[in-house]
């Protein structure tokens, strides 16, 4: 099977290089997790598969016509409008059908009056739920309980079937029980 994301010796960053060589390839079905110390290149590594950061080295090869969605650390939070977390899922192209209970009741509130944790999960339900076949979650477990954290696991392998999933998370338990393996991102030298 054809990778939906390739990277050979990557080496990215903005004005200098922060993060690589990396590489690594994700096909459907596959849960990446990236592993590593504050300010090490993950989020930066991020930004450059989704064509944002600067390639000094290497190679990102997507599939042809990959679609991605990307959720970064802090999921934007719309100014006060009377705009509701089913309303957001429509605009993210997001099928609201399966929203497990607690989500479902979030959806249906305007997105100011609900939690940052139950934002945080229609956030990524939203990108998990869309027509993307690559999914970038950066720290996804932010602002949510164990309950929801658990909730968050669910969603990824119930989801996981036609996509790729590359996800950072200071969790190493999380990464270690929901990704199909773990990459430990070094900052460049």
């Amino acid at each position: 099977m054809e990778p939906l994301l390739a990277l050979d010796g990557l080496i990215a960053g903005w004005s200098q290089p922060v993060v690589g060589p990396v590489s690594l390839s994700l096909g459907a079905g596959d849960i990446v997790g990236l592993w590593g110390a504050n300010g090490c290149g993950k989020s930066t590594l991020f930004a450059a598969v989704a064509g944002q950061a600067r390639v000094f080295a290497g190679r990102v090869e997507r599939a042809p016509g990959l679609t991605l969605a990307m959720q970064t650390q802090v999921p934007v939070r719309l100014a006060p409008l009377p705009v509701t977390g089913r309303e957001l899922l429509g605009v993210a192209g997001a099928d609201a059908a399966g929203l497990p209970p607690t989500l479902a009741a979030a959806a249906a509130q305007r997105l100011d009056r609900i939690s940052g944790g139950q934002h945080q999960l229609l956030s990524i339900w939203a990108a998990l739920a869309g027509a993307a076949r690559l999914v970038l979650l950066d720290e996804p477990t932010n602002n949510l309980d164990p309950l929801h954290t658990a909730l968050l696991g669910d969603l990824l392998a119930a989801r996981r079937q036609d996509r790729a999933v590359l996800l950072v998370s200071h969790e190493r338990a999380f990464l270690d029980a929901h990704c199909t393996r773990v990459l430990e991102i070094q900052p460049w030298c």
